[in-house]
C-alpha cells in the first residue's frame, strides 16, 4: 500500500490526509487530522446481492471513549448504544454522500468513520464527511466526487472556517457545508436568527472553502494513479418502457391534473393505473416482447415509477402548477390549536398543514432531569430534549414499532436546533424542557410541522421563549437549465424531486437550516433564491400561529412542578445532604418536595404544590443558616432527656436546654417544666467548637419573646 501525506491550511487551522497507514485491507482508508483530533474513515464495496433494488450504503459513525482519555461510564464499561450525536453524524456524513453515487449501482458499500484521538477542540464531525469522499474514491467506486464539508463559524463580524467547540458555542452560527466539483450538496446550521443574507454569505464563504479541499483530494488521486470514470447506462427504450409510456402517459397525467384529489386518492388512483397497465401486458400474446420482459424479471413498478415522475416534473416546469393545484410559492392551508389534552400536560399544540398534522406536547422538568451524555462532546448534559415521532399510521401503514431510529433522531435535532435560540436562559426558568412531537399525519414537511406545533406548545405551557419560530421545506425540479423552486413540499414533491431544504426562524432571522439534495450540486444562486423564497412563507405560517395565540400564557399548568431557587455555601452541602443521604431524605419525605443540589451551592426545590416547595426552603435555610450567641427563637420541643430538653429552633436545627437553664429556680425533673410538642421561647447560649447549640429560657425581654413568636408564625 502506498503511503501519501497532504496538508492544507485555513488561516492557520491545518488538516492533514494520509492515506495508505492504517487499514489495509479496507478497500479505501485515510486518516484524517486537525489539531490532536483525529478519524479514520474507511470504505469497503461487496457485490451487490440478488434482488436489491436501490443502493445499500451503510454509513456508520464510531466514538471511541479512549480518544479522550476517558473511560465509558456504567456497568460493563465500554461503548454500547449509539449516543444521539453519534447517529447525527452517521447521517451528515451520509447525507451529502449518497447523491453523488450513479443511480444505477447496487453493490453493498459500507463507510466507517471512527474517531481515535480528539482535542476537545477540534469538531471531528465535518472531518469525517472529508475523509469518507477520499475512501471511497480510493476504493474505486463509481462515485461523481470529490466531495468536502467545512463548518463555518461566525464570530463579531467574521466568518471563519472550522471553529472550534468554544468558538461555535460564543458565536452566532454553526454551519456545515457539504460541496461537490458541482455545486452545494448539503447544508446544515443552527443560528442565532441571522438574516437571510448573512447565511447566504456563509455558505458561499464555506463552499470556497469546500473548493480547496476538493482540489487537495483531485492532487491526491492523480499521485496514486487513480482515475474514477463513471459510465451512466443508456436511456431505456426497452419494448416494456414504450408500452407503458403509450398506455399510461394519459391516464397519468389526468390524474395529475386532478387537483382536488388528496394524497391517498392521489396514490391510489396511480396504483390503479399501473395494475391496468400490467392486466393489459398478461393479456398480449405469450411471445410479445413486453410480456416476455416481465417474465425476465423486468420490474414494471420502477418503468411506471419513472414516467410518473417525468411527468410530474414536467408538469412543474413547463405549466408552473403542481399536483395540488398550488403555485410554486403557495402555502398549503395552515390550522393551528392549543391545550387539546387534558392539563395534566404541561403544554400542547396541534398543527396542520395540508394532510401534514402534528401534535406537539410540553413536559417541564427538575434540574435533575437533565439528560447527561457520555459521548465526545465538550457538553454534559441537554436540558432542552426534543424528541420526534413518527408511527406507521401516519402514513397509512402497518409495521412493527421498534425505537427511534435515525430519521426520527435527526428530525427531533433539527426541530431542537431550530428552538434553542428563542429559549430562555437558565437563570430565568431553570427548568428542564422536554418536548415531543408526534406526526399523527405526514405529507411532507413534518420537522418543520414539528418546529411550528412546539412553538405553540411552549408558549401554551407558559414558557416564556424570546420569539415564536415557524419553518417551511423548500423543493426543487431541476431540469436542464431549468429550475423551479417549491414552497412548502408535500410527500410526492419530496419523493419525485431534487431537494429537500428546511428553513426555520423568527420573524428576525434563521435559526435553523438543513438542505438535502437528490442531484450532485446546485449553484449558490439557486441556494440563495431557495433561502429568500422560505421567508414569505414562513411569515404567513408565523402569521397563522399567532392567531391561535399571541404569546406566551401567563399561567402554568396546576400540574407543572413549582421550583424555588436557592443558593448556599457550597461547604454546607455535607449537612444538608447528611450522612448517607439522611438529611436530605427526611427533607423529601416530610415534604413530598424534590431537591437538587449543584456543586457551586445553587439548590432547586420542587412541588406541584408551592406550599410545599417552600417548606423544604425553609428547613434547608433553617439547616444552613447561622446562628449566634444571644438570639432569640420561638421552638418547640421535640424530646426530653434527664439533663434537658431539645428544641427545633428552625427546620431541621436543634438545640438543647440544660435543666439547668429551664427556670430561674432548681427544677427537679424536665418534665415538670416542658412537654414534648411545647412552643418555648430560647435564646442561644453557645455555639461550641462541635456545633452543638446550647440555649437558655432565662434572660429574654418580653419584646424579644414577642418579635421571635411572631417570626415563628
Amino acid at each position: 500500500m502506498v503511503e501519501l501525506d497532504k496538508s492544507i491550511s485555513f488561516d492557520g487551522r491545518d488538516i492533514r490526509l494520509k492515506v495508505g497507514l492504517l487499514a489495509p485491507q479496507a478497500g479505501g482508508s485515510v486518516l484524517i487530522q486537525s489539531g490532536d483530533t483525529a478519524v479514520l474513515v474507511t470504505a469497503t464495496r461487496s457485490e451487490s446481492r440478488e434482488g436489491i433494488d436501490f443502493l445499500p450504503l451503510l454509513v456508520d459513525y464510531e466514538e471511541r471513549l479512549y480518544a479522550a482519555g476517558r473511560i465509558p461510564g456504567g456497568f460493563l464499561r465500554r461503548e454500547g448504544r449509539p449516543p444521539e450525536k453519534v447517529t447525527l453524524t452517521s447521517r451528515l456524513i451520509d447525507r451529502p454522500l449518497r447523491p453523488l453515487f450513479p443511480s444505477w449501482l447496487r453493490d453493498d458499500i459500507q463507510i466507517v468513520a471512527t474517531t481515535l484521538s480528539m482535542d476537545e477542540q477540534v469538531p471531528p464531525d465535518v472531518l469525517a464527511v472529508t475523509g469518507a469522499s477520499i475512501a471511497v474514491m480510493q476504493a474505486q467506486i463509481p462515485f461523481y466526487g470529490p466531495m468536502a464539508a467545512v463548518r463555518v463559524g461566525l464570530l463579531g463580524d467574521d466568518f471563519i472556517i472550522n471553529p472550534t467547540y468554544r468558538e461555535i458555542e460564543s458565536g452566532d452560527l454553526d454551519l456545515v457545508v457539504a460541496g461537490s466539483p458541482y455545486g452545494v450538496i448539503m447544508v446544515e446550521a443552527g443560528a442565532n436568527q441571522l438574516p437571510e443574507q448573512d447565511i447566504i454569505e456563509a455558505i458561499d464563504f464555506g463552499y470556497e472553502a469546500v473548493q480547496d479541499l476538493i482540489s487537495a483530494q483531485q492532487e491526491m488521486l492523480t499521485e496514486l494513479g487513480i482515475d474514477i470514470t463513471v459510465v451512466e447506462p443508456q436511456e431505456d427504450d426497452s419494448a416494456l418502457a414504450q408500452f407503458v409510456r403509450e398506455n399510461a402517459t394519459n391516464p397519468i397525467k389526468q390524474v395529475l391534473s386532478k387537483f382536488d384529489l388528496d394524497k391517498n386518492y392521489r396514490d391510489k388512483a396511480l396504483e390503479e393505473i399501473e395494475q391496468n397497465t400490467l392486466t393489459a401486458i398478461e393479456h398480449l400474446p405469450e411471445e410479445d416482447s413486453v410480456r416476455v420482459s416481465i417474465a425476465e424479471g423486468k420490474d414494471l413498478a420502477k418503468t411506471f415509477k419513472k414516467l410518473t415522475k417525468e411527468l410530474m416534473r414536467r408538469q412543474i416546469v413547463e405549466e408552473g402548477v403542481r399536483v395540488d393545484g398550488r403555485t410554486l410559492d403557495q402555502v398549503r392551508p395552515v390550522s393551528c390549536r392549543v391545550g387539546i389534552l387534558p392539563r395534566r400536560v404541561h403544554g400542547c399544540a396541534l398543527f396542520n398543514r395540508g394532510l401534514t398534522q402534528v401534535m406537539s406536547t410540553v413536559t417541564l422538568g427538575t434540574p435533575g432531569d437533565a439528560q447527561t451524555l457520555d459521548d465526545l462532546n465538550p457538553e454534559e448534559e441537554k436540558r432542552y430534549l426534543h424528541h420526534y415521532n413518527f408511527p406507521p399510521f401516519s402514513v397509512g401503514e402497518t409495521k412493527p414499532m421498534r425505537s427511534p431510529g435515525r430519521r426520527e433522531i435527526g428530525h427531533g435535532a433539527l426541530a431542537e436546533r431550530a428552538l434553542v435560540p428563542v429559549l430562555p436562559p437558565q437563570e430565568e426558568f431553570p427548568y428542564v424542557i422536554r418536548v415531543v412531537s408526534e406526526v399523527l399525519s405526514s405529507n411532507g414537511s413534518t420537522s418543520m410541522g414539528s418546529v411550528c406545533g412546539s412553538t405553540l406548545s411552549l408558549m401554551d405551557a407558559g414558557v416564556p421563549i424570546s420569539k415564536p419560530v415557524s419553518g417551511a421545506a423548500m423543493g426543487l425540479i431541476k431540469e436542464g437549465d431549468e429550475v423551479r423552486i417549491l414552497t412548502d413540499i408535500q410527500g410526492i414533491e419530496d419523493f419525485l424531486g431534487d431537494m429537500d431544504f428546511k428553513v426555520a426562524g423568527t420573524d428576525d432571522g434563521i435559526t435553523a437550516l438543513q438542505m438535502d439534495m437528490k442531484i450532485t450540486g446546485l449553484s449558490m444562486d439557486i441556494v440563495a433564491k431557495a433561502i429568500e423564497q422560505a421567508k414569505p412563507a414562513r411569515i404567513h405560517i408565523l402569521e397563522k400561529m399567532l392567531a391561535v395565540l399571541e404569546q406566551p400564557s401567563q399561567n402554568m399548568s396546576p400540574f407543572a412542578p413549582r421550583l424555588l431557587i436557592i443558593k448556599v455555601d457550597p461547604d454546607l452541602i455535607g449537612l444538608i445532604i447528611g450522612p448517607g443521604g439522611k438529611t436530605i431524605k427526611s427533607i423529601t419525605e416530610q415534604t413530598g418536595a424534590k431537591v437538587d443540589i449543584e456543586d457551586d451551592g445553587s439548590i432547586t426545590v420542587s412541588a406541584v404544590e408551592a406550599e410545599r416547595a417552600q417548606r423544604a426552603v425553609k428547613m434547608i435555610q433553617g439547616l444552613t443558616r447561622k446562628l449566634n450567641e444571644g438570639d432569640v427563637y420561638a421552638g418547640r420541643v421535640t424530646r426530653i432527656i434527664p439533663i434537658g430538653a431539645f428544641v427545633e429552633l428552625l427546620p431541621g436545627k436543634e438545640g438543647m436546654i440544660h435543666i439547668s437553664q429551664l427556670a430561674d429556680y432548681r427544677v427537679g425533673k424536665v418534665e415538670d417544666e416542658v412537654a414534648v410538642g411545647d412552643e418555648v421561647v430560647v435564646k442561644v447560649r453557645e455555639v461550641d467548637n462541635k456545633g452543638r447549640i446550647n440555649l437558655t429560657r432565662l434572660g429574654i425581654h418580653p419584646d424579644e419573646a414577642a418579635a421571635a413568636r411572631a417570626a415563628a408564625t
